[in-house]
């Protein structure tokens, strides 16, 4: 699994962790879906809100490679991929510097998000404050004296923000209304994110425990991390039901289609006797997850 990097250009691709991106968007495009079914869709919202989205998981990733490797998770017993700053090709001040552009780049864009979306100052003030908060968790995750993600913490934040927050915000910005009913989908995404983030936990469980990181998989163990899995995947399903019931938007339901890859990366991650037979579900479930919402949005929108 720990191909040799050999090169600086590779050590920078394998930080931004180009896998990840998908499941960044997919709360994304899950909101826009929805503000179309309502006819209140603008091109602008989705083109700001996912360069937005792609700045903030980069400078997440980007990150998590910096804080891991102060605080010892990324040390020779990790059996993930190798990380850039561990790789020695990319320096700790290079990565900060790395993750200040970021952090900056993710402020631009997202500005210019509630600047062309919303009609008054409170409006702009609220989600300004709202969009600090997510550059402060992208960096927080791992970073810092205390992170968040250390404490066991990431699992409620990825819920958060690529759930509740990705999808609520992205359909009040394209439509300036809340709807109850967004809510489930948005509880779907957020599970389906946090399931994500549990097998890559569950990937680096021994790393974690000798670095002192207390992810779920570590609090409760692998098995019950694995039923853990399994809850957040039929949670997901049975909001989207909700939703395609209560709404009467049955189309919706098309993306129940994508249940056997589910089932398959859930056998799979069970079955997984080592790290590197977990690792190729965690790529396997972004994928999944963005396909969900694809199938999700156009059942909504065709039928």
């Amino acid at each position: 699994m720990k191909r040799e990097i050999k090169t600086k250009k590779e050590a920078w691709l394998h930080a931004v962790r180009l896998r990840t991106l998908p499941l960044a968007l997919a709360s994304i495009f899950a909101g826009s879906f929805l503000a179309n079914w309502q006819n209140e869709f603008r091109w602008e919202v989705l083109v700001l809100a996912s360069l937005t989205t792609v700045f903030l998981q980069i400078l997440s990733n980007l990150s998590n490679d910096y804080g891991d490797t102060v605080h010892g998770a990324d040390s020779s017993s990790r059996k993930g991929p190798i990380r850039a700053v561990q790789s020695g090709l990319i320096s700790l001040p290079e990565m900060k510097r790395a993750m200040i552009l970021l952090g900056l780049l993710s402020l631009v864009s997202g500005v210019s998000l509630i600047y062309l979306s919303l009609p008054n100052w409170p409006y702009f003030l609220g989600f300004l404050a709202l969009g600090l908060l997510a550059i402060w968790a992208a960096i927080r995750y791992t970073s810092g004296s205390n992170p968040y993600g250390y404490g066991g913490l990431g699992d409620i934040s990825v819920f958060l923000f690529f759930g509740l927050v990705g999808v609520l915000g992205t359909f009040f910005l394209h439509s300036l209304q809340a709807n109850p009913l967004v809510v489930l989908i948005a509880c779907s995404l957020g599970c389906f994110s946090t399931a994500v983030l549990n097998i890559n936990n569950i990937r680096d469980i021994d790393s974690d425990q000798l670095a002192g990181k207390r992810s779920i998989p570590v609090r409760i163990g692998k098995s019950r991390a694995i039923t853990y899995h399994w809850t957040l995947i039929g949670v997901a399903y049975a909001c989207l039901l909700a939703f395609a019931i209560l709404s009467q938007a049955y189309g919706s339901f098309l993306a129940v289609v994508s249940l056997p890859w589910m089932l398959h990366i859930g056998i799979g991650i069970q079955n997984a006797t080592s790290a590197e037979k977990t690792d190729p579900y965690l790529k396997q479930m972004a994928l999944s997850t963005l396909l969900w919402t694809l199938l999700f949005g156009i059942g909504l929108l065709n039928f």
